[in-house]
C-alpha cells in the first residue's frame, strides 16, 4: 500500500474494509464452530419428534388389557366399559376424569396411569428410525441430511481449526491500527510517526488478508458453511450417500442420540458390576484407528485388553473384526507393536482390505510364496500379519521364541478339537502371546464340550470349571462361569436400527421324478445321495421355486444369495437362472477371486444372483448389496445357515433381508430340521441369552424316536428312519 496515491477518504474506506474482511473470517469460523452442536441438537429435536409420533400411533393401536405385562393383577373392566379400551385413552384423560368413572378407585388409577406411562417411555426407548432407501421416508431424509450436515461441520472444524489459529494470531494484533486508520478523528490527532506506524500495521493486515493461505481460508469457510446447511443437501445425494455408508451413517445417529449407550446397557452379557467398571474406564487409545466404533464395539474391544485372553462371541454381523483391531491399534498406539491374525485361507484378502480400511497399521500376509519375506518384514517393523491355521506350523521364520503383542482366531470354531493338528498349532501361539482375542459368532455348534475347548486355550482355569453335560440344565451358572472370558452380544440388542429379518420356510412336495430318485438314493442308504435328491436338481420342484423367488426379487429391484452344500446343484441352479448368475463361489476358487465375484455381484446394476457353496461363501465375506437369501436345503449345522445368512444382513445392510430355507416334505430334510432344533435350544441356551428357558427334556421334546439313541451313529439312524417311513425294510 506505500505510495499509492490514495485521498485520506479513500484511506479510511480501505482501512475499515481490512479490518471488516479479517474480522468476517473468524466470524464465519465462530459460527462453522457452533454449527455441529446446533445440528446435533436440531437432529435429536427431530428424532424425539418421530419416536413420539410413531409411539402415538402405536399406543392407539394397543389394548388396555395390555398394561396386564407391566403390572400384574389390574382391574380394567369398569375403564373398559366407560370407553378407556387403549393406553391412549388412559394417557390422553387425567387422573381426576379417571376418577369419576363410577367404580373406579385411586389405586387403580394409580396403578394403570404408572403402567401406561411406563409403556410409552419403554416405547419410546425402543422406537428407532430405519431409513428404508425403497421409501425414502421425508422425515428420515431431513435427519440424513443433518447428520450429513454436522459430519461435514465437525470434519471442517477439526481441518481448519490450525489455519484459523495461525491467522488470528498473524491479524488480530492488526486490528487496533487498522480501526484507528479508518477513523478521521484518530488519524487527524495522531501525531506523525504514530501515523506512519498506523500505515505500516494497516499493510501488513493488508498482507495477511491477500495471502494464499488467507485466500484459502475464506474459500474453505464459505465452502464448509454452505455444506454445512441441511438443506443444502438433495434427497438423492443424501440417500446414495446412506447405501454407500449405512453402518457409518448408523453409527453416526447412535452417537449423537445416545442409543448407541442405551443399547449397549441393555444387552445382557453376565460382565458383572465391578468388572464391568474397570473395563469401562480403562484408557483406551484409538489414534491408529480410522473407524468410529459402536459403544459396545469399544466395549468389546476395552474388554478383550483388560481380560488378556478372552472369546468375542458376538453374532454374526456386528463387527466382531474391528473389535479385534482396535486392540490391534491400541496396543500399537502403546508400543506393543506385533499382532498375528490366523484364520480361513478364504478370508485372508478380507482381513487385509479390513486391516487397511479400518486402521492405520501396516498388513502383512503371511501366506503364499513370499511369505518367509513378509514375516520378516513384519517382525522388523511392527503391524498385523495374516496367516492360515494351515500355513501357522510351516512358518520358519517364527522360532519358538517369537512373542507377539497379540494373537487375533478368527472363525475360532475351527480350533474346537484339542487334538487337531491346527489346534494344537494355534494353541502354541496362543501362549506365546500377551494377549489373545479368539471371534466366532458359532462358538458352540454341536456340543457344549466344543465351547469348553475354546475356553481352554486361553483358560485352562475357566475351562475346569464348565460342566460335563450336554443338555440346558445349569445354563445361567455356565454364563456366570465363562463371563471373564466370554462376551456375547446379539444384534436385537446393540443394533437395533438393522433392517428387519424374515426369515420363511418354503416346503414344497416332491414331483413323481423327485420322489422316485429319492427313494432309490434311500434304497441304496445313501444319506448324501438323498439330501442331493431333495435339493434343487433339474426338473425338481426347488429348483422351480428357487427360480420364482429369483424372478419376484428382480422384480423388486432385489439382488439374491443362494447358498448349497452341493456343486451339481449350484450348477443346476446356475443354468437355470442364465446369465443372472455369476458364480459360484466354491472351497476350490482362490480367496482373491471369490472377492472378485463379490465386487463384481455388488456392482451390477438391476436383478442379479450369486451362488455360493455354503461353507466357501458363508465366511468372511460382506455381501450386503444382496437382501434375499436362498438356502438351498438344511445343514446339519445351524451355526452354518447362521452364518450364510449373515453375509447379507449385517452392519451396512440398508434393507430388509428374506431368507427363504427350501424344504422337501416327507424326505430327509424332516430329519435334519428335527436335528437342528435341537442344536439351536443348546446354543439358545449356553451361548446365547443369559438366562435360561428350560430344562434338558425340552432338547430332545421334538426328535423322533428313532433319533434318540445316541449309541447308532446319527446318520445310520436317519437312514434307518426314512427306511421305515417308505416301507423299504
Amino acid at each position: 500500500m506505500a505510495g499509492t496515491p490514495l485521498d485520506k477518504r479513500k484511506l479510511r474506506e480501505h482501512a475499515r474494509s481490512q479490518v471488516s474482511r479479517a474480522r468476517e473470517t473468524l466470524r464465519q469460523w465462530e459460527v462453522l464452530a457452533s454449527a455441529p452442536a446446533q445440528l446435533r441438537k436440531s437432529l435429536r429435536g427431530h428424532v424425539a419428534a418421530i419416536a413420539h409420533e410413531e409411539v402415538a400411533g402405536r399406543l392407539v393401536t394397543m389394548r388396555v388389557t395390555e398394561l396386564k405385562q407391566v403390572a400384574k393383577g389390574l382391574r380394567l373392566a369398569k375403564l373398559e366399559a366407560a370407553g378407556i379400551t387403549t393406553v391412549a385413552d388412559v394417557l390422553a384423560n387425567s387422573r381426576e376424569q379417571l376418577l369419576a368413572i363410577p367404580g373406579v378407585g385411586a389405586q387403580t388409577v394409580d396403578e394403570v396411569k404408572a403402567a401406561a406411562e411406563h409403556f410409552a417411555e419403554r416405547s419410546r426407548a425402543d422406537t428407532r428410525p430405519r431409513f428404508d432407501p425403497q421409501r425414502r421416508d421425508p422425515r428420515h431424509t431431513r435427519i440424513l441430511a443433518h447428520l450429513r450436515a454436522e459430519q461435514t461441520a465437525s470434519a471442517a472444524v477439526g481441518d481448519l481449526r490450525e489455519t484459523v489459529h495461525r491467522f488470528r494470531e498473524r491479524a488480530m494484533p492488526y486490528f487496533a491500527a487498522a480501526d484507528r486508520a479508518g477513523s478521521r478523528l484518530a488519524m487527524l490527532f495522531s501525531s506523525r510517526k504514530r501515523k506512519a506506524e498506523t500505515l505500516a500495521r494497516l499493510e501488513v493486515l493488508e498482507a495477511v488478508n491477500a495471502a494464499p493461505e488467507t485466500l484459502a481460508l475464506e474459500r474453505d469457510l464459505a465452502a464448509a458453511l454452505d455444506r454445512a446447511r441441511p438443506e443444502r443437501w438433495t434427497s438423492d445425494e443424501l440417500w446414495r450417500d446412506y447405501e454407500r455408508r449405512a453402518a457409518s451413517v448408523n453409527t453416526q445417529l447412535a452417537k449423537l442420540t445416545g442409543s448407541d449407550v442405551e443399547d449397549a446397557g441393555r444387552a445382557e452379557d453376565f460382565v458383572g458390576a465391578d468388572l464391568r467398571h474397570e473395563i469401562e474406564t480403562l484408557p483406551f487409545d484409538r489414534s491408529l484407528l480410522r473407524t468410529d466404533l459402536r459403544y459396545y464395539q469399544l466395549f468389546g474391544a476395552k474388554y478383550a485388553a483388560h481380560q488378556r485372553k478372552a472369546i468375542i462371541g458376538d453374532e454374526m454381523g456386528l463387527g466382531k473384526t474391528i473389535q479385534a483391531l482396535a486392540v490391534a491399534a491400541h496396543l500399537a498406539a502403546n508400543g506393543q507393536r506385533r499382532t498375528l491374525v490366523v484364520c480361513p485361507a478364504s478370508v485372508v484378502p478380507n482381513w487385509l482390505n479390513e486391516i487397511r480400511k479400518h486402521t492405520r497399521l501396516d498388513a502383512f500376509s503371511l501366506h503364499g510364496p513370499d511369505r518367509e519375506d513378509e514375516a520378516r518384514r513384519w517382525l522388523r517393523r511392527g503391524g498385523v500379519a495374516v496367516t492360515t491355521f494351515n500355513t501357522i506350523d510351516r512358518l520358519d521364520v517364527l522360532p519358538q521364541r517369537s512373542r507377539f503383542a497379540l494373537v487375533i482366531v478368527d472363525e475360532a470354531h475351527y480350533i474346537k478339537n484339542p487334538d487337531a493338528k491346527r489346534s494344537k498349532a494355534v494353541g502354541d501361539v496362543i501362549r506365546r502371546s500377551k494377549r489373545a482375542v479368539l471371534l466366532s459368532g458359532t462358538p458352540m455348534e454341536n456340543r457344549v464340550q466344543e465351547f469348553k475347548a475354546l475356553v481352554g486355550h486361553l483358560r485352562p482355569d475357566i475351562a475346569d470349571r464348565v460342566g460335563e453335560g450336554d443338555d440346558v440344565v445349569g445354563a445361567t451358572e455356565f454364563r456366570q462361569v465363562v463371563a471373564p472370558v466370554y462376551l456375547r452380544r446379539n444384534q436385537e440388542d446393540v443394533l437395533t436400527e438393522l433392517p428387519e429379518k424374515i426369515e420363511v420356510e418354503e416346503w414344497v412336495r416332491f414331483s413323481a421324478q423327485d420322489e422316485d430318485e429319492y427313494r432309490e438314493q434311500v434304497r441304496r442308504r445313501n444319506l448324501m445321495g438323498m439330501r442331493r435328491a431333495s435339493s434343487a436338481m433339474p426338473g425338481s420342484a426347488k429348483l422351480e421355486r428357487l427360480a420364482e423367488l429369483v424372478d419376484d426379487a428382480g422384480d423388486e429391484g432385489q439382488k439374491v444369495i443362494v447358498f448349497s452344500y452341493f456343486l451339481d446343484v449350484l450348477k443346476a441352479v446356475g443354468e437355470r437362472l442364465g446369465d443372472r448368475a455369476i458364480g459360484p463361489i466354491t472351497g476350490k476358487a482362490a480367496a482373491p477371486k471369490r472377492q472378485a465375484m463379490v465386487d463384481a455381484f455388488t456392482r451390477r446394476e438391476g436383478p442379479a444372483v450369486i451362488l455360493a457353496q455354503i461353507e466357501a461363501g458363508g465366511v468372511g465375506l460382506n455381501i450386503q448389496s444382496a437382501s434375499v437369501v436362498v438356502l438351498a436345503e438344511p445343514q446339519w449345522k445351524p451355526s452354518i445357515e447362521q452364518q450364510a445368512v449373515a453375509r447379507a444382513h449385517r452392519m451396512g445392510q440398508t434393507r430388509r433381508v428374506q431368507v427363504h430355507r427350501l424344504l422337501a416334505k416327507d424326505g430327509v430334510d424332516d430329519r435334519i430340521r428335527e436335528v437342528q432344533e435341537h442344536k439351536e435350544l443348546l446354543f439358545e441356551h449356553y451361548a446365547r441369552h443369559s438366562d435360561a428357558k428350560g430344562t434338558g427334556p425340552m432338547a430332545t421334546a421334538t426328535a423322533v424316536a428313532t433319533l434318540e439313541d445316541d449309541s447308532i451313529p446319527l446318520e445310520q439312524r436317519i437312514i434307518t428312519a426314512e427306511r421305515a417311513r417308505l416301507g423299504l425294510g
